[in-house]
């Protein structure tokens, strides 16, 4: 199988695997309570493999052209986030689900969002140069905007050790060890099928990765099924104004065709396996947080879909 056709049906073999893994969560609860121990070696596995396909030691070309990096970064980090602040007023009023929504919907995906520019005309290469930018924002700005929709207590109760050892271990020790593999790969050419051959890695880890939390949290998933329809609303709403923001956001700032589409595939996909490590250590709380974080990572796969027929039709000379 091409690396390609996998990533484009990826949403049916995540679908696949979190079926399966609830099957085995009833079936079997012992084994699934055993595969938690085995979820953590695989996201930090699953992040430093997705970190290592982005860019980080190509920062410079993010400045190749500014007028698109403007629209990217005013669009993902101050207008969105104000799009984000409306849904979380119409979702439900429980905490856990409300800091899932944050730490998924304001976090703008930094690797299958490529893929889906590909498929969809974009600019791939805009999109690859947005990618080490966006991630360094997304890491800085998060933290703030938790704290500002959220506020101070919510906040400070689950800024806990455990959250910031999950960020040092399964984000920045994967970030750190995607540049240094990034540079070391970067000064001979012999060496770039390291990197090749990582890519194939995101899509089989990060099916692994679903089916064991699915088992391992079965009981969580069936008790929380009255919040999926909206949720499914609210990220539908969130999935048709991303959409339409870009649209505003490529004419106002004159773009070209094909980075128009970038900005649609970027407002739309967010970095949701990115923040799993973070919700899967919040207190036990605000475990509803890990529902809401994989869920919309699916609800999103079939909204890229939809993109793919939409942003050609919207976007185009």
């Amino acid at each position: 199988m091409a690396r390609e056709v996998m990533e484009e049906y990826q949403v049916f073999i995540y679908l696949m695997a979190i079926c399966l893994g609830l099957l085995v969560g009833v079936w079997m609860p012992d084994l699934g309570g055993r595969l938690e121990w085995i979820l953590w070696p695989l996201l930090g596995s699953l992040l430093y493999a997705t970190f290592t396909q982005v860019p980080l030691v190509r920062l410079r070309d993010a400045f190749a052209a500014p007028r698109y990096m403007f629209a990217a970064v005013i669009g993902n980090f101050l207008l969105l986030p104000c799009i984000v602040w409306g849904l979380m007023a119409l979702g439900p009023a429980i905490p856990a689900v409300q800091l899932g929504l944050l730490l998924v919907l304001l976090v703008p995906c930094t690797d299958w969002f490529i893929t889906f520019t590909h498929l969809g005309g974009g600019d791939t290469r805009s999109a690859i140069a947005f990618t080490p930018i966006s991630l360094l924002l997304q890491l800085l700005l998060l933290p703030f905007y938790v704290w500002l929709f959220l506020g101070t207590e919510i906040t400070a109760s689950v800024a806990q050790q455990e959250l910031i050892l999950a960020f040092v271990g399964l984000i920045v020790a994967p970030l750190i060890a995607a540049y240094l593999t990034e540079t070391w790969v970067a000064r001979s050419k012999n060496r770039q099928s390291v990197v090749i051959a990582l890519g194939w890695l995101p899509v089989p880890l990060l099916a692994l990765v679903v089916f064991c939390i699915a088992a391992a949290q079965v009981n969580l998933v069936l008790a929380s099924v009255g919040i999926l329809p909206w949720l499914l609303l609210l990220f539908a709403a969130f999935l048709l104004a991303a959409g339409m923001l870009s649209v505003v956001v490529a004419r106002v700032a004159r773009l070209p065709v094909k980075q128009g589409r970038v900005l649609a595939f970027s407002f739309g996909s967010r970095n949701s396996f990115v923040v799993l490590p973070l919700a899967l250590s919040l207190p036990a709380s605000y475990e509803l947080a890990v529902v809401v974080v994989v869920f919309q990572s699916l609800v999103e796969l079939f909204g890229m879909a939809f993109f793919l027929w939409w942003v050609p039709k919207k976007l185009h000379r």
